[in-house]
């Protein structure tokens, strides 16, 4: 139960935490440079990096990389399909102009719809979920190198 229901919990506080920053930043017209965008992946890996160190935690000496990997995961995958959801809500009803003033720049030359954009930040999120647990998965992985053994001269 707690593989499951971690993940969900912590892919929802993610998510919630994407969706404050999103919106602080449309309170400042900010949310339409792509730039700001970076802050996501901070974001993301706290939420990635807590969700792994709790479960380590509840499982102790139990603790195998790919069960935290998956927490890693499934973490990440359902803050990204949440935020992808919320974003396509955003784009297309509450605020009609949103992908207008971000892509404007490309727009005469490259045609670029609402489900291209959101495809794009699915993948985004994604990918940075994945590489965010395979580095997180380091720090939390046992380490394989052998013990140093005390060797004793018998004489």
């Amino acid at each position: 139960m707690l593989k499951v229901a971690l993940p969900i919990r912590f892919g929802i506080a993610i998510t919630a935490g994407l969706i404050a920053y999103f919106l602080v930043l449309a309170l400042f017209g900010l949310h339409t440079n792509p730039l700001y965008s970076l802050f996501n992946g901070v974001i993301t890996g706290f939420g990635i990096y807590e969700a792994i160190k709790y479960y380590k935690l509840s499982k102790g000496k139990d603790f195998e990389y790919g069960d935290g990997f998956a927490v890693g995961i499934v973490t990440g995958f359902v803050s990204t399909i949440l935020f992808t959801a919320f974003f396509a809500l955003y784009a297309a009803n509450l605020n009609p102009d949103f992908l207008d003033k971000m892509i404007g720049r490309w727009e005469t030359t490259y045609n670029t719809s609402l489900g291209s954009v959101v495809f794009v930040v699915a993948i985004m999120g994604f990918a940075t979920s994945a590489v965010l647990t395979l580095s997180f998965m380091q720090l939390f992985k046992q380490s394989w190198n052998p013990k140093k053994k005390s060797t004793k001269n018998i004489s």
